[in-house]
């Protein structure tokens, strides 16, 4: 018995979480034919945190430290989207997360996919969803949205994604301003894609859909 140890779970409550659920992982395992499948999302607040000592390399038998004191210098926001096929991820670091700011993202996958089929995987913030962001979509038909359902962004692959860039990079650098940190966050990005390495999806929906969905019922 360890009874200090402790792992938390979630169900999703959404109505129509069935019909996302097969919707979304139907794209991870059977993607549509000469259409881009992307896994988009972004992760907000992330600190420039300027440690008051150098990290303290890996040593045999122990783990990399650093000092528990640090300075504050300000935060940004990591527009970013995984590209399912290849592995590759195309980031853009925002001051704002506003919708906006996630319009002026999308408008540059687009571009970068110019002439392509779009299905984005994204989930159900607010900014996702403005009227500025349906008007466009509406004079965009080759884009197409897949939203997660509520309370189930982990079935967003970019989660995992921003998983990686937090352990093995941010948390494991110290930053002396919020430029450092954009210089770095996009330094990490550029390395990822000199070797991508794709997210292989292996459940089905309906594994997933009595794990999250049948025992919250």
């Amino acid at each position: 018995m360890q009874p200090h140890r402790f792992k938390t779970f979630k169900f999703t409550t959404d109505p129509n979480a069935e019909e996302k659920i097969r919707d979304v992982v139907g794209l991870y395992l059977n993607p549509p034919t000469n259409a881009v499948v992307l896994s988009l999302d972004e992760k907000t607040q992330i600190q420039a945190l300027e440690r008051s000592q150098p990290l303290l390399p890996l040593r045999s038998n122990q783990p990399a430290r650093h000092t528990h004191d640090y300075r504050r210098h300000g935060l940004t926001s990591l527009f970013a989207a995984l590209e399912i096929a290849t592995g590759k991820v195309v980031g853009k670091c925002s001051e704002r997360h506003r919708g906006a700011d996630f319009l002026r993202f999308l408008k540059s996958l687009n571009q970068r996919y110019q002439g392509r089929e779009l299905h984005v995987v994204l989930d159900n913030s607010s900014t996702h969803s403005t009227p500025d962001v349906r008007a466009w979509l509406e004079a965009h038909p080759n884009v197409h949205f897949h939203f997660t359902p509520t309370g189930a962004s982990w079935l967003n692959m970019i989660e995992a994604w921003f998983g990686i860039l937090t352990r093995k990079s941010v948390r494991r650098t110290s930053f002396r301003s919020v430029r450092a940190l954009v210089r770095h966050i996009q330094h990490y990005i550029d390395h990822w894609n000199d070797d991508p390495t794709p997210f292989v999806w292996t459940k089905k929906p309906a594994n997933i859909i009595r794990k999250a969905v049948g025992r919250g019922r």
